[in-house]
């Protein structure tokens, strides 16, 4: 073989073991880039790549920039959610308390009344507890494969006695055929049912529940209402455990409803809310 030959096949093999090597450098850092983005979807942010490449570097910038955000976004819901809890904890204490000092100081004080009133306060902190107790022992789901379609023909049987005595219709249409999820049905039913139920108490005299999958391939079921729409400065806080606009609320019910979502790997959002609609979007990935 001629010197030029053997200068083109040393050539040709170094082009190879150059373009093999940008090849597994690539893929590798094509999965580090797939595993912090499922990471992040799961919100998991107990990882950091070794080593000092530009890549890794990047990734774990990203990754530290989540982790600043999660840690704000945690500390703001955290304050929040005290601020509510010490307001529902104060509203129902502070009269206990003020009117226990009247029936003991002060004489011609109706004393059963004043009993009423402290037994009826004392019930509402119980109903508060209890509420936070149901919150924070929620159940992990329990998942199985659930065709949308056949649960969504349970939400509608059981909410059709309660939706006619409102005058108001429910109904259901799947917008792609035969979808399937992974989840816990029981669940699921609480928060169909409790958005239907806000609906109703918010007027709306027609609901309608969609499923579809949007650009991601990800199942969207979305409920939307024509009932009053949610007031601009309370669309923030309506995840917050315990707030409530309604007399007798828990506030529970959508913090309740979010915390299942996540539970499924999913979420539940607030898609719109005005004079035309009222859209919650449950998202399963």
């Amino acid at each position: 073989m001629s010197t030029w030959a053997w200068i083109a096949v040393v050539v040709a093999a170094v082009v190879v073991a150059v373009v093999l090597t940008a090849w597994i450098v690539r893929r590798r850092e094509v999965r580090k880039v797939a595993f912090m983005m499922d990471a992040l979807e799961d919100g998991e942010l107990n990882f950091r790549f070794s080593g000092k490449s530009a890549m890794n570097r990047t990734l774990n910038r990203i990754r530290g920039i989540f982790e600043r955000r999660t840690a704000v976004n945690e500390e703001a819901t955290q304050s929040k959610l005290f601020r509510v809890m010490t307001h529902e904890i104060m509203n129902t204490v502070a009269p206990i308390a003020s009117l226990s000092d009247a029936l003991i100081n002060e004489e011609g004080v109706d004393v059963k009344a004043g009993l009423e009133t402290i037994s009826a306060s004392s019930k509402d902190l119980v109903r508060f507890v209890e509420s936070y107790r149901s919150l924070a022992n929620a159940q992990p789901p329990v998942r199985k494969a659930v065709m949308v379609d056949e649960l969504m023909d349970r939400v509608l049987l059981l909410n059709k006695a309660k939706i006619a005595e409102q005058g108001a219709s429910l109904s259901y249409t799947a917008k792609t055929p035969d979808l399937l999820i992974y989840a816990d049905e029981g669940q699921l039913m609480l928060v169909f049912n409790n958005l239907i139920k806000n609906a109703i108490q918010a007027g709306a005299n027609s609901i309608r529940i969609t499923a579809d999958l949007n650009s991601e391939d990800q199942t969207v079921i979305r409920v939307t209402n024509n009932g009053k729409p949610i007031p601009l400065r309370q669309i923030e806080e309506i995840f917050i455990p315990f707030y409530t606009t309604k007399p007798n609320g828990t506030g529970i019910g959508l913090s309740l409803s979010k915390q299942i979502m996540v539970r499924h790997n999913g979420t539940l959002l607030l898609e719109q809310s005005d004079e035309n609609m009222t859209v919650f979007a449950l998202v399963f990935r």
